[in-house]
Order: C-alpha cells, then sequence, then structure tokens
C-alpha cells in the first residue's frame, strides 16, 4: 500500500492565514493534522500552531491507533492553548478547532479525532462514506431536523461553534471515530471550514471525479474556492490523503514525500 499526502493552505481573502496543517509517520503509522486558528492575527495562529505542535509531538512519542489516547491528545493540546493564552494580550481569547487523522499502515485502518468544525472525509469509489460532524449550532439543527445540510453549509450562524480548544471552564467537545478499514483506491481528507463550506459536499466529490491524481485534486480544489468563494472569504487549508495498492505484490508499504 502506497499513501500520498498534498497539502493546500492559502489565505483566501483574509489579511493572514491562521490555518496550519502537519503530517509525521515513522513507517508503521502516518499521523495528520489541520487546525483553524481564531482570535486574530498573533491568536489564532498561534492556537492552531500550538495544537499542532502538541498532537503531531505527542502522537510521535507514543504512536497508535487507540481511540482514548486520541482523545488524550486533544485534551492536552486544548491544556496547551489554554497555557498559552496565560500570556495575556492578542492570546488571551485565541481558540483553535482542530481535525486529526492517524493511519496504521501495517494493519490498513484509520481513526479521527476532532473538535470544531474542521472536517475529515473518507472517500471510497468517489463517493463519501464517512465524515466528521461539526460542533456547531448548525449541526445541531440539522440533527434536530431543522435544517438540511446544504440549508447548514449557507445558514448565517453556520460559523457559530459550540466547542474548539481553549476552553479550561467548559472543556472542549472531542469526538473520536471508531477504526476503519483502508483500501486502494481510497482517499481521505481533513480540511478547514473555508474548504468545505464553499464547495459543499457534493462541491468535494465533484473535483475529486475530475481529478486523476493528488496534485490536480487539489489544484482543483483551489481553482473552484477562489471561483466561487465571496469577497473577503476565510482561509482554506486542505490536507488530503490517495491509498493505491503498492508497485510490487500488494503487500508492501510506503508513504510518497509530498
Amino acid at each position: 500500500m502506497d499513501i500520498e499526502i498534498v497539502t493546500l493552505s492559502k489565505p483566501g481573502g483574509r489579511e493572514y492565514n491562521e490555518d496550519v496543517h502537519g503530517h509525521w509517520h515513522n513507517g508503521h503509522f502516518v499521523a495528520c493534522l489541520v487546525a483553524d486558528g481564531a482570535g486574530g492575527h498573533g491568536g489564532g495562529d498561534v492556537a492552531a500552531a500550538t495544537a499542532r505542535g502538541s498532537i503531531l509531538g505527542g502522537y510521535a512519542a507514543a504512536p497508535s491507533l487507540d481511540g482514548d489516547a486520541l482523545r488524550q491528545l486533544l485534551e492536552q493540546a486544548n491544556l496547551d492553548v489554554v497555557a498559552r493564552q496565560a500570556e495575556g494580550g492578542k492570546l488571551a481569547a485565541m481558540r483553535s478547532t482542530v481535525v486529526f487523522a492517524a493511519i496504521d499502515l501495517e494493519h490498513e485502518a484509520l481513526m479521527w479525532a476532532h473538535c470544531g468544525d474542521s472536517r475529515a472525509y473518507l472517500f471510497r469509489g468517489g463517493a463519501i462514506v464517512a465524515r466528521t460532524t461539526d460542533h456547531s449550532l448548525v449541526q445541531q439543527m440539522v440533527a434536530g431536523g431543522m435544517l438540511d445540510e446544504e440549508g447548514a453549509r449557507l445558514h448565517p450562524q453556520r460559523n457559530m461553534l459550540l466547542s474548539a480548544l481553549g476552553s479550561v471552564s467548559d472543556l472542549p467537545e472531542i469526538s473520536v471515530s471508531d477504526r476503519m478499514r483502508l483500501q486502494a483506491g481510497d482517499v481521505v481528507l481533513l480540511c478547514s471550514d473555508g474548504v468545505w463550506e464553499v464547495l459543499g459536499d457534493e462541491g468535494l466529490v465533484t473535483t475529486l471525479h475530475a481529478s486523476r491524481t493528488p496534485s490536480q485534486w487539489i489544484d482543483e480544489l483551489d481553482a473552484q474556492i477562489r471561483a466561487r468563494a465571496k469577497p473577503g472569504h476565510d482561509n482554506y487549508t486542505a490536507l488530503g490523503l490517495w491509498v493505491t495498492a503498492g508497485e510490487d505484490d500488494g503487500d508492501d508499504t510506503r508513504l510518497l514525500p509530498e
């Protein structure tokens, strides 16, 4: 099994980019992350970078595909963001969403964890077979039958989060997936709301169908976001993982460079 990682991160219509992404691997495990900071320049970007360093560093120290361990990584990242808030100034009110995915290459399995409205998707056969559920007001309205997914994407309160890293009084909500099987042809996407809010799930599928290679897909995502987004639109970040069969007997696992 081969995995190729491609990334995209741009400020969109904003003056600076508060999104970050990152990945780590050791030949057995792969870890990937997208975080979307909030709180102003010098705040949101610091919160997102703090979450990235905490989670990827913690995972590298003890890699596994264990739900409790993934939850603890995000809980520790929350504490690390809170600790940086104590420095005051622009950092005092900073927050960050995060979505984190871990892959066990030997067992061809995937798990993810998230807080907020940065999302993970698993595509198989060109269709979405799994997706995170946002911690947001409009997602609660979807769950209650008051909105459909398209209505939630366009709702004026779509950016009202119910959970994000950077809270000590009310601990953030953290969701962890079950273990999912990976197979050749699968595509995993981690992205900030600046991607899915503009394109919607249907737009993500359409861009994937229009692309034959990982780099072509990233270029297509970028082009479609720039074409559809309104002036002053949000930062947007995407990290894609493409899974293919190994070149030899199909049992060899390699991680291709970005």
